[in-house]
């Protein structure tokens, strides 16, 4: 719509300037018409040299010596009647017109005015002269069509249209097409979103070319796959905790049916709906835990040093139970993680060694630097200090049961209990908090194990850039030096 306004605007002022023009030509013409009179009459004298002494020869003569241009004519008025005329055949008799010779003749000074003759409009120009010793008035009159030139103008305007008219309709035509393939994609895009559902979160856009459409269907669909995602882990929440929870709260329901008047009845009811109470809890704690495992508040990274890390996670572990607790070695540097995170998955693998361990077996704490080809985990690491060709591992092995190899692929898995697992070992939600963990921080979990010789969990996570000491430092230098019950087994 703007653009029809403006064209037209354009049009019309096109036209109005080309119409002015053709005036300002006109009242030209009619000036230099006069000013060429007049230095004829300045001459006062015919060819022979002879001075007029008739109003009518004068003019007679200047109508014979000059020829009006196209669309212009010449005539002269003597005596209050129209006389001679110039000799190219005008476009109208402008010299028949009474109404125009009326006027003329009463004129005394130069005058001008406008007429609608049969050629369309005109313009004239008189210019009165009288002859010393001729009594008679006379006057030169100039007349100037200019319809043809408004009527030019007005072609051109319509021309002009016309163009202006037939380029918008192609450029219409052709941006209707382009911006038909430019918009395609988001008309894809917002078909895609429409048919989304809380059902089905499974559909993705097709990607092509890189230009900013195919990046808004890239983002879309990252988009999507956060979503899905979430969607999957509420759902998984919530099939894991009405499958989990059922248990007890039948267990709980049917002790408190159950439960007898006396006291001592009361009393191991209540001790055993408490214990049941007090697993929910903790139960509902880990899920919740791995509910927002890949939310992205889930982890604050900061500065962690490893030694610290690995020397105070042994020390926490300590007063789980009465084992042989020990540190391998320690990586003296810093890398950027959640150092809750990291401790909160080292002391879910020392409880996890303590439940298949027994007062004799060892537990040790370990972490070392390795140089690697690639990056670590499914994806690469993110965030400053993170090097992709550095290894950091964190592990604790232990010298228990062990793990049957047919079963160490779903070990991490929910709710996943081996064969041999303790009586009271929990819900199986404790590795895969381990997993969750690890795959935040960009990286995995690996598993050691045989059937009587123990098991080892390492943390393979992304390390620092450049180390930033010695790449490990043995157990029993350093910082460790000074606490023998850190150094039972090396």
């Amino acid at each position: 719509m703007v653009v029809v306004v403006a064209l037209g605007i354009s049009v019309i002022v096109t036209a109005r300037v080309l119409i002015a023009r053709a005036d300002h030509r006109v009242d030209v013409e009619l000036t230099h018409e006069g000013q060429k009179f007049r230095g004829f009459v300045a001459r006062d004298r015919n060819d022979d040299g002879r001075p007029y002494n008739s109003v009518a020869v004068l003019l007679g003569d200047y109508l014979r010596d000059n020829v009006p241009d196209r669309h212009e004519t010449f005539f002269s008025v003597v005596d209050g009647a129209a006389a001679r005329r110039s000799r190219a055949t005008p476009p109208a008799r402008l010299d028949r017109d009474p109404a125009v010779i009326a006027k003329v003749a009463a004129a005394t000074t130069p005058i001008t005015g406008e007429t609608t003759t049969a050629a369309g409009p005109a313009r004239y120009a008189a210019y009165p002269i009288r002859v010393e010793g001729d009594p008679r008035r006379g006057a030169l009159v100039v007349v100037e069509f200019y319809g043809p030139e408004h009527a030019e103008a007005v072609t051109i305007a319509k021309v002009l249209a016309g163009t202006g008219i037939a380029a918008l309709a192609v450029a219409t035509g052709v941006g209707w097409l382009v911006a038909g393939r430019v918009l395609r994609p988001i008309r894809t895009v917002r078909q895609t979103a429409q048919q989304i559902s809380a059902g089905d979160l499974t559909r993705r856009i097709d990607v092509r070319g890189h230009d900013d459409v195919a990046a808004l269907a890239a983002t879309f669909n990252r988009m999507l796959d956060r979503l899905e995602q979430a969607f999957a882990n509420q759902r998984q929440f919530l099939d894991d905790a009405g499958h989990e929870l059922r248990t007890p709260i039948t267990v709980i329901r049917g002790h408190l049916d159950l439960m007898g008047d006396s006291a001592e009845d009361r009393r191991e009811t209540l001790a055993l709906v408490t214990d049941e109470l007090d697993r929910m809890s903790r139960m509902v704690d880990d899920l919740l835990v791995l509910a927002t495992a890949s939310a992205p508040d889930f982890l604050h990274p900061g500065p962690v040093d490893v030694t610290d890390l690995v020397v105070e996670s042994a020390a926490k572990a300590r007063a789980l139970a009465q084992r042989r607790w020990a540190v391998d070695e320690v990586a003296d540097t810093q890398v950027i993680a959640d150092e809750q995170r990291l401790t909160q998955a080292m002391m879910q693998l020392a409880a996890n060694a303590v439940a298949h361990t027994g007062p004799g077996d060892t537990i040790a704490f370990g972490a070392s630097l390795r140089t690697v080809s690639a990056p670590v985990g499914d994806r690469p690491a993110a965030g400053p200090g993170i090097g992709p060709r550095q290894q950091l591992r964190l592990w604790v092995r232990d010298t228990g049961t062990g793990i049957d190899p047919a079963e160490a692929g779903s070990v991490f898995e929910r709710f996943a209990r081996g064969r041999n697992e303790p009586a009271g070992a929990g819900a199986g939600l404790g590795l895969a908090i381990v997993a969750s963990i690890a795959q935040a921080h960009g990286g995995r979990v690996e598993l050691d194990s045989s059937p009587g010789h123990g098991a080892t969990f390492t943390l393979v996570l992304p390390g620092p850039a450049r180390p930033a000491g010695p790449e490990s430092a043995p157990a029993g230098t350093g910082i460790l030096a000074g606490d023998p019950s850190m150094r039972q087994d090396r």
